[in-house]
């Protein structure tokens, strides 16, 4: 599926084989698990989701996102977008940290411009988008389709 360059919100689905331990900027520490992490995102600018997920979806010279340094010792597993140009990313945050056995590996990753405790999520099980959209739905509020790549 191509994705457009329109604004919205994305959740990177990783998937991880490593149990290294790595440096994530000036974060801290993380212990790495075999498993799959859920990064949660939004793009609201002028190239939008098109731009972000590609940015991601290549190795970063020079990291500038906590998200860069994870996505060096992770593969891209799929990807979970709404086209839309209201700010959900926090929204989706709330909804998979509540998901069953999500764990959030270190707290503050992606959040240091806001108050989420994390917007990474670490599942043993790689998560399901049906699940996570059943639960979005359960928030009572109306909510763009969410698509996959």
């Amino acid at each position: 599926m191509v994705i457009q360059p329109k604004p919205g919100t994305y959740a990177l689905i990783l998937s991880c084989t490593s149990n290294a331990r790595i440096q994530i900027g000036r974060l801290g520490t993380m212990q790495l698990q075999r498993g799959y992490y859920v990064y949660l995102g939004s793009a609201l600018g002028p190239a939008g989701l098109r731009a972000r997920i590609a940015h991601h979806q290549k190795p970063a010279p020079r990291p500038h996102w906590h998200i860069d340094y994870l996505r060096a010792h992770t593969r891209i597993h799929g990807i979970w977008f709404s086209y839309d140009k209201r700010h959900r990313e926090h929204e989706w945050v709330r909804v998979v940290g509540t998901m069953r056995d999500a764990r959030a590996p270190l707290l503050g990753f992606g959040a240091s411009d806001c108050d989420c405790r994390s917007h990474l999520y670490f599942f043993k099980c790689c998560p399901s988008r049906i699940t996570f959209e059943r639960a979005l739905e359960s928030l009572g509020k109306r909510h763009p389709l969410v698509e996959e790549s």
